[in-house]
């Protein structure tokens, strides 16, 4: 039995999708990627359905509202803090309806703490990260809300075999690397300790789900997200490096499963199959892995997700994702 939840050949959605019909999404995602489906996300209906407003509806008695310069904290909930609650609870239900009869693994994404922290502003204007004991506050009461939410999705999806969690990321290489700018814009916040970002993280992932990361920044911190227990990453494969393939290989050796970005995430053509699976396919054949293993350990998805693109070029694009998958399985050698 494999140690993945999905078996091989499969592909999958970073998450987003264009447009405001969130059911013709759901339909898309069942329909196109039926062996990693997913909860799809639709920014383009405003306030709330943001990734920042998303993840920061799941915050236990941490309200949030919307000013001139973004997202920032509230004394107390408002009509920015519903709207981002109905968007994710109006969608939970239309999944309910959606996922009746399906069984196996079931996808959910949610931006992850230290994004939030460095997205999400105080009272009284400095960002979250500056404020350690407010980044402590925010990661206790998102493990909170997350938690709960991992629960909702499993009784909503009873056939769910899985779920697999994913956290995106794109902020982390910055908090890391200290370049996550000020409030003002005019400075950068300090770097944080690496031990600390993977103690943080690690402590909002929910048990018994297969949790995984998503970064589509440059320098993923593959070493940072195996120590908090993530056992899979997600990332743009056009921005690899020969430098990072140490790191890769050492994460893929210890198991962790790569979720490839290997289209574009906007409208642009579509190469064929053969040329879509190659990134993977000459990546693990570089760094000397069995072929064996390629379409099972690897899960291929667009470059990041899907809200810029047209409705006709994000189903097309799911669509070749799962036809190169087939290729990894069919004949990785070649």
């Amino acid at each position: 039995m494999s140690e993945y939840p999905w078996g091989e050949a499969t592909a999958t959605g970073v998450g987003s999708h264009p447009g405001e019909d969130h059911a013709e999404a759901v339909r898309v995602v069942f329909g196109e990627t039926p062996a990693l489906p997913y909860l799809p996300e639709l920014p383009a209906r405003g306030v709330g359905a943001d990734m920042i407003g998303r993840a920061a509806s799941l915050l236990v008695e941490l309200p949030v509202e919307v000013q001139p310069s973004g997202w920032r904290f509230a004394d107390r909930p408002g009509r920015d803090s519903k709207r981002a609650r109905d968007h994710l609870v109006r969608d939970l239900d239309g999944l309910e309806e959606a996922a009746q009869g399906y069984e196996g693994p079931f996808k959910i994404q949610v931006a992850g703490p230290w994004t939030l922290a460095g997205a999400i502003e105080l009272r009284h204007g400095d960002k979250t990260l500056a404020d350690p004991g407010a980044v402590r506050d925010l990661v206790e009461s998102f493990a909170e809300g997350l938690a709960a939410h991992v629960a909702d999705v499993r009784k909503r999806v009873p056939g769910a075999s899985e779920i697999v969690l994913q956290l995106d990321e794109p902020g982390l290489p910055a908090v890391l690397a200290g370049s996550v700018p000020t409030a003002s814009g005019f400075g950068r916040l300090p770097a944080v300790d690496a031990q600390v970002v993977a103690d943080r993280l690690g402590s909002v992932l929910p048990g018994g789900a297969f949790a995984i990361a998503h970064c589509c920044a440059r320098d993923v911190p593959f070493g940072v997200l195996r120590t908090a227990g993530f056992k899979g990453v997600s990332l743009d494969a056009s921005l690899l490096r020969r430098r990072d393939e140490d790191a890769i290989g050492e994460s893929i050796e210890a198991g962790t499963a790569l979720f490839l970005g290997v289209v574009p995430g906007l409208d642009a053509p579509l190469p064929d199959v053969g040329v879509v699976a190659r990134p993977a396919v000459e990546l693990w054949r570089r760094l000397g892995f069995p072929a064996s293993t390629l379409a099972s350990q690897v899960v291929l998805t667009p470059a990041c997700g899907l809200a810029g693109a047209s409705p006709a070029y994000a189903r097309a694009a799911l669509t070749r994702c799962a036809q190169a998958a087939r290729v990894l399985r069919e004949d990785p050698g070649e």
